[in-house]
């Protein structure tokens, strides 16, 4: 039990401790106020699309995704089915229309980018298989994630007074830096596949092998993707904000961390999903709400100040229900 116990609290607090030191950084005054809000468009134009990039381009090949269609058919229905949900009980709940994208992505939006594939492979205690599972995922999941939450955002704040228009919700999903490192991560995987292998059974020819110092950059910008966008949000949080926003982060927080895990997990065990899958789909509905929806939600003129808020505070209540579903899972022989 306490095995699963730090487990899962070594999975959760690095993202709280560097949440943490962004806002020590804004108490102390180290940068200027406008510092975070900037480091928030270096996340979301630059950093996490080369994460997404990065992400999809190690998957080994394009066939890989279709040897675990029923997993990723069933998170694609899944997921959906949670965003019409959402977006029905947000319309009946929620007034402020700059609240309304951020409550809906809450419900359905999961952390999988920065923690999904890290966490599957924790759970997964050294078998590949469910890590391969995860990464697969991923490449399913997260242009999905970012999808809808270009149109849950675009549906109700508009551009200048202007009504939303089904091309202009095209035109910012075609345009969004994350749909376009996902994007350029599928095209590099589509040329990959019809490149010929060698005698040594290798490419002819990849980024990561004749173009190491192109492969290592991106890896790099990837790499400080996470920690940036961490520091951004606690640099961009308030303790201030917490009374005037708590049914909002109470209802988000149950949603994500309580709701959606809950429903999901259980339907994915009655259609028959074990050991080898579970690690993803776990990480998939049981992380806390994206870090990346604080920069996505200020670039579209949306609350970024409660996304802040939801991610901190899911964060923080996921380190608790990730140790119950984890430690439930392995009790009864699912994991």
């Amino acid at each position: 039990m306490l095995s699963n116990l730090f487990f899962t609290l070594n999975a959760v607090l690095p993202i709280v401790a560097i949440i943490a030191v962004g806002y020590f950084l804004k108490s102390i005054h180290l940068f200027e106020e406008k510092f975070f809000p900037l480091l928030n468009k270096l996340c979301f134009r630059c950093l996490l699309p080369c994460l997404l990039f990065f992400n999809v381009y190690n998957v080994d090949n394009i066939s890989e995704i279709t040897q675990y269609g029923k997993m990723c058919a069933f998170a694609v229905v899944s997921v959906l089915l949670f965003f019409i949900l959402s977006l029905v009980l947000t319309l009946l709940t929620i007034k402020d229309n700059r609240q309304k994208g951020v409550m809906i992505q809450c419900a359905y939006r999961s952390n999988y980018a920065i923690i999904g594939i890290s966490l599957a492979m924790s759970i997964s205690a050294g078998d590949a298989r469910p890590v391969v599972a995860a990464s697969i995922l991923s490449s399913v999941s997260i242009p999905l994630f970012n999808v809808l939450a270009i149109i849950a955002l675009s549906l109700f704040v508009s551009e200048g007074g202007k009504k939303v228009s089904i091309s202009s919700i095209l035109k910012k999903i075609i345009t969004n830096p994350l749909i376009l490192g996902v994007a350029f991560g599928f095209v590099c995987l589509l040329i990959r596949s019809f490149i010929p292998l060698n005698q040594n059974g290798q490419h002819y020819f990849t980024i990561r092998q004749h173009l190491p110092f192109v492969y290592k950059s991106i890896s790099m910008l990837a790499q400080s993707a996470s920690p940036v966008a961490l520091i951004a949000l606690g640099g961009n949080f308030a303790f201030s904000a917490v009374a005037r926003l708590k049914y909002k982060i109470i209802a988000g927080v149950l949603a994500r961390t309580i709701l959606c895990p809950l429903v999901c997990l259980s339907a994915a065990y009655f259609f028959g999903f074990r050991s080898l899958e579970f690690p993803a789909l776990i990480a998939l509905y049981g992380t806390p709400l994206a870090v990346s929806t604080v920069p996505m939600t200020a670039e579209m003129g949306s609350d970024s100040e409660l996304a802040g808020q939801l991610v901190v505070w899911t964060t923080l209540s996921s380190a608790f229900t990730l140790f119950g579903i984890i430690f439930f899972c392995r009790q009864f022989g699912i994991l």
